[in-house]
């Protein structure tokens, strides 16, 4: 790993020689500039404004512009020699709790390397008090032309350091405040911390830079001379207006779909919707077949009462030739149960060879005359 920086941690009195480099690396995808025209690079030129020609980097230094204009030169032994013991030193002024350190502040990472041997020692007590203590080391230290402000922490078995921001450096968060008052209710707070839950935590390994990958992706495509893949929807625009309580309900429920949650429920759901739909078809089939035996009942009835007013044709044609059982058949088509006295007489004027029926007081009467003759 190469270092970028040599000096010495100082801790008390105790002195260890470190070298530092940078923790992180970038793989963003860099372009060039180029003449559109004709595909020329565009390439920055360092010219001399007295002389109007190229200087090569190695003599190029500083200079400070006064507010004349005039530039004063400012070499690198003028900066070594400030009277400043940070300039080869990261000096550890306190020790804090992590949580007093806001990520605001925090700037580049990089790692400390013990420079030689005998720093291993010294370096490895540094680390473990750090550890057994849970806390950070607040250091100062100068780093290319600036004095800076550092924090140092454990990571793994290595000392780390970050830059912080002086807090005179850290902008108020007021200026970036909505300027318009906004009432959050708290069912709308339920559903953010539902779609929270359901988010729930992630490893930070697992993610990676898509749009880095797309665009390898689209210059290997030109290269091949093939058509890149094609691109996605657009996200949902700036300035768009939402339901603010349907999109968080649409995000839960998509986030337990991803995670292959909520499938039971939306089943349960479907089963109910099935069920109730059962019901509604049970019900107007029942309620069809009431309508049906109501209309059948109408029309029962309607017959009857066409029978009722045959009923008098079939008297006249039992007393020519009709039977007993017609007659008798007739009459209960009539009265719809038992016989009538007007049934008995219809059946008396039937046919001559069967006796004729004799109605109660006929039998009373006749019985009166037998006495009588007796």
């Amino acid at each position: 790993m190469q270092s970028i920086w040599n000096g010495a941690i100082s801790f008390g009195l105790v002195s260890i020689p470190v070298k530092l480099a940078n923790a992180t690396v970038s793989h963003a995808v860099s372009f060039r500039q180029i003449h559109t025209e004709d595909g020329g690079r565009i390439r920055y030129r360092k010219v001399c404004e007295l002389e109007e020609k190229e200087v090569p980097s190695s003599e190029i230094g500083k200079g400070f512009e006064d507010a004349d204009g005039s530039i004063i030169p400012i070499t690198e032994e003028d900066l070594a020699s400030l009277p400043l013991p940070t300039t080869r030193t990261i000096d550890i002024v306190a020790f804090v709790e992590s949580e007093r350190i806001d990520p605001l502040q925090m700037g580049n990472a990089y790692y400390l390397m013990v420079n030689g041997a005998p720093a291993a020692k010294p370096y490895a007590l540094l680390r473990e008090a750090l550890r057994r203590s849970e806390r950070v080391a607040i250091a100062k230290f100068a780093l290319r032309g600036r004095e800076r402000l550092g924090m140092l922490r454990v990571v793994d078995e290595v000392i780390a350091m970050h830059t912080l921001h002086w807090p005179d450096e850290i902008r108020s968060p007021e200026e970036a405040a909505p300027e318009t008052d906004v009432t959050v209710r708290d069912a709308e707070l339920d559903l953010a911390d539902a779609l929270m839950d359901t988010l729930g935590d992630v490893d930070l390994d697992s993610l990676h830079d898509d749009y880095r990958e797309a665009v390898e992706e689209m210059v290997t495509a030109k290269v091949e001379g093939r058509e890149p893949a094609p691109e996605k929807e657009p996200a949902q625009g700036e300035g768009t207006v939402i339901d603010l309580m349907s999109a968080l309900e649409s995000s839960v429920r998509e986030a337990k779909r991803s995670r292959g949650e909520g499938e039971g429920e939306d089943a349960g759901e479907k089963g109910g919707e099935s069920g109730e739909k059962g019901k509604d078809a049970e019900v107007t089939s029942l309620s069809s077949r009431r309508r049906t035996g109501t209309r059948a009942k109408s029309s029962t009835g309607s017959g009857s009462g066409a029978k009722k007013k045959s009923a008098p044709a079939r008297k006249k044609a039992a007393g020519g030739s009709g039977s007993g059982k017609s007659a008798a058949s007739s009459s209960r088509g009539k009265s719809g149960s038992g016989r009538s006295s007007t049934a008995k007489k219809t059946a008396s004027s039937g046919s001559g060879t069967k006796k004729t029926a004799s109605s109660p007081t006929t039998k009373k009467k006749t019985a009166s005359a037998r006495k009588r003759s007796a």
